[in-house]
């Protein structure tokens, strides 16, 4: 097997336990020089020959080695696939999921850049990085063998793909079916779309969360700003909910929100509006306008350090807005969905905000991602979901 040597003089960050190997990091002098082609399993030394572990080489990418395995007696072959997915599903079992979940959470599960999401007998796939690419044959065949699935798709239309010299696209993994599915949450049914909506079709990062708010929402007027499918919406609707309104800039949104509401009855107590959230919560700030309970879940603001800043301030702005609509004694619910903003920048900004309302606030609740994206201390990129239920006085 060919490999590569890290410089002398880099950090200990790979040797604690980081799968990442950034391309400034290896030795790329003639005599060190891996011959590895893009996308093959390379082992990986220190400078002075210990072994660190093996993964996959990209020398187009920016990190040109994500680690697989750090056993020297592991190899990496069919095999070795379906043993890491077997084990991340007995994990997700384990800590109570059976139906749906995110089954493989990237680096979490030790295979980096690969994503899978179980939406019952269904599952959808996302290889992110062109060396767990080529090993897509291997996770598919696994997955047939586990769980004899009903469909595979793959949603690889994500411009990263392209950092890694690969194409997006998307399509069918298994025999076609009807990619417009149903699933249960929580005691409730919603409509996913695997081949159109966003990122898999359903975000189930959120699933623990949206049981968050049952006891908040029952009897209350509600109000849910950035809704997508309306997954909290209709949860608080299902929870007790006296009245609810969401809003989403995306009439296809709005469509399936209604789908959704119709779905489990629930239509005569949502109502739902294709309507550009930051300028109607604005607006209504001086209209004075009042619910009992707000819930903010915007897009993520930064996709990148450098505008870090700019995403405080969007942050801050929203929940200033989302704070002033909160009746004295009700609650606001707000999320974050990027890894840049860490958990404790979240909760300043919340209070920055609570400052500017003139509102005092005490938190009721502050979750990160559901328990089937699991966290990594150490690695940013497996932390990266805030969920923050906060008491307005």
């Amino acid at each position: 097997m060919k490999s590569i040597t890290l410089n002398k003089n880099i950090s200990r960050r790979v040797e604690s336990g980081h799968p990442w190997i950034f391309s400034n990091e290896v030795n790329t002098g003639k005599e060190k020089d891996t011959n590895a082609q893009p996308g093959e399993i390379v082992e990986v030394y220190t400078f002075d020959k210990k072994f660190i572990g093996r993964g996959y080489y990209n020398p187009q990418s920016q990190i040109s080695v994500r680690l697989l395995t750090r056993d020297k007696n592991e190899h990496i072959d069919d095999a070795f696939f379906y043993n890491r997915i077997k084990q991340a599903w007995e994990y997700r079992q384990r800590i109570g999921y059976s139906e749906n979940c995110r089954l493989i959470f990237g680096e979490a599960d030790d295979m980096p850049q690969l994503i899978i999401d179980k939406f019952n007998d269904y599952f959808v796939i996302q290889t992110l990085a062109l060396g767990i690419d080529v090993w897509k044959p291997a996770i598919v065949k696994a997955l047939n063998e586990l769980f004899t699935p009903k469909g595979i798709y793959e949603r690889n239309d994500v411009p990263v793909r392209e950092l890694e010299g690969m194409e997006q696209h998307k399509g069918f993994l298994s025999a076609e079916f009807d990619t417009n599915i149903i699933i249960n949450e929580n005691g409730i049914k919603f409509n996913v779309d695997i081949a159109n909506g966003q990122k898999t079709g359903y975000f189930l990062d959120q699933q623990d969360n949206r049981r968050a708010i049952q006891h908040i929402v029952k009897g209350a007027d509600v109000l849910g700003a950035f809704c997508y499918t309306g997954s909290f919406e209709i949860s608080a609707a299902y929870y007790g909910a006296k009245s609810v309104l969401g809003l989403d800039i995306s009439q296809n949104a709005v469509d399936m929100c209604n789908k959704n509401a119709a779905l489990n009855g629930l239509e005569k107590i949502c109502r739902f509006e294709c309507v550009n959230a930051f300028d109607v919560l604005k607006n209504w700030t001086k209209e004075d306008k009042r619910w009992d309970v707000v819930m903010l879940d915007p897009p993520s603001f930064t996709k990148s350090r450098s505008s870090i800043d700019k995403a405080v301030a969007g942050y801050k702005e929203i929940n200033l807005r989302g704070m002033k609509l909160v009746k004295p004694g009700g609650f606001l619910v707000t999320s974050s969905c990027t890894n840049l903003v860490q958990p404790e920048l979240f909760l300043d900004i919340i209070q920055m905000a609570a400052k500017d309302a003139k509102r005092k606030i005490r938190q009721v609740v502050f979750n990160a991602q559901s328990a089937d994206h699991p966290i990594i201390r150490g690695q940013e990129n497996t932390h990266y979901l805030k969920f923050l239920i906060v008491q307005v006085l």
